[in-house]
Parts: C-alpha cells; structure tokens; sequence
C-alpha cells in the first residue's frame, strides 16, 4: 500500500476548480439553429425529458452552433417551417421512440426547406440513450462540414473508490448520463484503454499477493494476466498501436517506468533514479516519453529519449508539478502553486506554457483522441465531477458523479 500513496501523490488530489476558458469565438459567426421534437413521441418517458437537453447540450459543447434554447414541438414529417424560426440556418427535427431505443433525426436547411440531413439510430438497451444523442450531433457536425467532435461519442473508463480497499471500474458516457460497472470485488486501479477502437483495457488488480495488470476484452469480457511486480504495477500509456505499454513498476522496491511490449512479454527499463519516477506517457513518433519525477527534490515534468539517459524538465511553469498527459509534443499537467492546483498546457520542445484554470484544485486532465478537448476531474464537496474543455472553441461543460470518489481515469 506505500507504493499506491506513493503513485497517488503524484497523480491524485482532487478539490475544486473553476475553468477559466470562456467561449471566445462571436456568437454572430456561428451557425444558428432550433431543435423541434416530434409532437407524437414527447413525453413518452422520463428519458424523453433528458433527450432534448442532451442534444442541446452536445450541440453547444461542439462549439460552432448558436443553439436556441427553446423547447419546441411540432411534426417530424411535416416539412412546414414555423414563422417565427424563419430566421434561423437550420432546423434540427428529432423523433425519439417510446422504446427509448431509436432515435431519428432531420436537418432543415431554412432558406430552402430542404432535408441537409436524415438519420435513424439505435442502441441494444434504453440506459445507453445519451449515445443516441452523442452520435446525431457528431454525424451532422460532420455532414456541415465542422472540425470533427468524435470523442463525443467515445467511452470514458475510470475507477471510482467505493468504500475502505474497495473500487470499481466503470465506463460511461462523457456526461455521466449512461454508466456501467465492468469491474468489481476488491481494489482495481488504474484503468487504461488498450487500444483506440476501445476494444480491451488494462487495469491494476491489488486483490492477489503481487499487484497483476490484466487485460479486458470488452466484447466477450475474458480477462487475461499481463504481468506482475512487488509494490506498484500501474499502465500509465499504451503505444498508437497497441503492442506497447508504459509500466510503472517497482520490482526493486524503486519505482522506476519500464516499457513492455505486448507480443513477447519482454520489458525495458527506461528510468533508474534513486527516487521517483512515475506516470510515463509517449511523445510525438513514441521515440521519447514525458514523466513526473522528484529527481529536483519536488515533484515535475520531465522527458527523455528511450535508449538515452539524458533528461531534459519540460514543465517550465511551476516547482510542485504533476499529473501530467501528452498528444504529440504537447504535455498536460497539474500544478500546485499556494493553495490550488491548476492545469498547465505546455510543450516538449519549447517554453510555451498556457494556464487552462486559474484557482481551486484541478487534477488528472486528459486529451482526447484528437487533442482538442481536455476532461479533467474537479471536486465539489465530496462529490466528483468531470469537465471538458474545448481547445478548439473556448467553450466548456462539467457534469456531477453522484457518489463515489474518482481514482484514476481514461478517455
């Protein structure tokens, strides 16, 4: 257990924050629309109440639309725009089946009455409906022609603390709306996708005599032992394509990150320091790797080439850093400075340093896939709550976990 504080020092502290991001882009240059829903489905059931604000939400949080806020009714299938919306660009229809299974939607063009776009989907069961929501926004943010915002309907995978050496692991939708444990019985850690279809993961189990990573299958749930190690045993990064990880490990009784590749079972020590050495992640071409260390007396940010022993600080903000995350040469991470902890954007190749929040406590940012939205865990009282940040547009949301303590996350 010395060796899990150790690791969470480093990578868990969770208080409050407030982002400091604001939406930036004017409001006159987005593209302006209304949503109508189907006048013979509403109300079906208590998920029907939750559909329009989740596409409300979901087409706010994209950035590029001036969404009225309006809760409308009308037909589906009558092509009758009505006069007061005649000032809009586009028309979002949507018809949400009592099932709470399907869900089909219709883009307007006003000027033109003509159907952009048209669209049914599915899910196999009624508690994952917010991807109905999350999959018709992305699909007409593309149809438009907008950068793409695919991580919305990505899952997000965390471990979450449910009593004394007890926790889950979870996956859920970006809002929280839709969760499902997929991991319980003991303390299972560290979760970790093992790929980017988010086919499999990897996570921590501290149930048996040694810390053991497994390897979930998400379609047929068979796990599989990866390896083991006395102490700490943490999956911090996996490779673009999946045959490599980033270990954190103490085999000696010093943590120390290993790379471990997948197909032979060999691993590489690429850190030896008589301190610490934590939560590696891959930069650019995965030829060098970010980490947290202490190596100056404190924790901070630190990169190097695999295979070389030269180690350059990366962190030029901040003397108590940590919690960091990369997309290409961009490095994420938490810095503690008076009584907060902010989120940090810099780079591995210069001195860029941008502040993402200004006060409270800010822990555990994440890129997504793409690089242009960050998820990071806040806390408010002692309840979590996740928020996004979109890079790309200024514009960003947070949504509450009921119960329950965030321990670690992926996305």
């Amino acid at each position: 257990m010395r060796y899990i504080f150790i690791f969470l020092v480093f990578t868990f502290n969770l208080l409050a924050v407030d982002a400091v991001l604001t939406i930036e882009k004017d409001v006159e240059s987005k593209t302006s629309l209304s949503i109508i829903e189907d006048t013979n489905t509403a109300n079906s059931t208590q998920k029907h109440q939750k559909m329009f604000s989740l596409l409300l939400n979901d087409i706010k949080m994209s950035g590029h639309f001036n969404v009225d806020s309006t809760a409308r009714r009308g037909s589906f299938d009558e092509g009758m725009i009505p006069p007061e919306l005649h000032d809009r660009e586009y028309i979002l229809k949507y018809s949400y089946a009592p099932s709470g299974t399907k869900l089909d939607v219709k883009l307007l063009h006003v000027l033109d009455n003509n159907v952009i776009f048209q669209k049914g989907y599915t899910v196999n069961a009624s508690a994952r409906y917010p991807f109905l929501a999350h999959n018709a926004i992305v699909d007409i943010n593309n149809a438009l022609g907008y950068d793409d915002i695919s991580w919305m309907s990505r899952h997000i995978l965390f471990s979450k603390y449910i009593s004394s050496r007890k926790s889950e692991v979870l996956i859920a939708d970006y809002t929280l709306l839709f969760s499902s444990v997929i991991v319980r019985g003991g303390l299972n850690l560290f979760p970790k996708w093992a790929n980017p279809t988010q086919s499999a993961f990897y996570y921590t189990s501290y149930n048996n005599f040694l810390p053991t990573l497994y390897r979930v299958d998400m379609a047929s749930g068979a796990r599989k032992k990866v390896i083991s190690s006395e102490g700490v045993m943490v999956c911090s990064d996996v490779s673009a394509d999946g045959s490599k990880l980033l270990l954190t490990m103490a085999p000696n009784g010093q943590t120390d990150i290993y790379e471990y590749d997948v197909n032979s079972g060999s691993k590489e020590q690429l850190t030896k320091f008589r301190g610490i050495d934590v939560n590696g992640k891959y930069l650019g071409d995965e030829s060098r790797i970010a980490f947290v260390s202490d190596r100056m007396g404190s924790a901070n940010i630190y990169t190097k080439s695999i295979g070389s022993y030269s180690v350059s600080k990366a962190a030029h903000y901040g003397a108590n850093n940590s919690s960091c995350d990369a997309f290409g040469q961009y490095i994420l991470y938490s810095v503690r400075e008076g009584g907060a902890t902010n989120i940090y954007l810099g780079s591995a190749n210069s001195s860029y340093v941008r502040a993402l929040t200004s006060n409270g406590s800010n822990q555990l940012p994440r890129f997504s896939k793409d690089g242009k939205v960050i998820l990071y865990i806040k806390q408010n009282g002692r309840g979590n709550t996740i928020g996004y940040m979109n890079l790309a547009t200024k514009q960003n949301s947070s949504y509450p976990m009921i119960n329950g303590q965030i321990q670690s996350i992926d996305w």
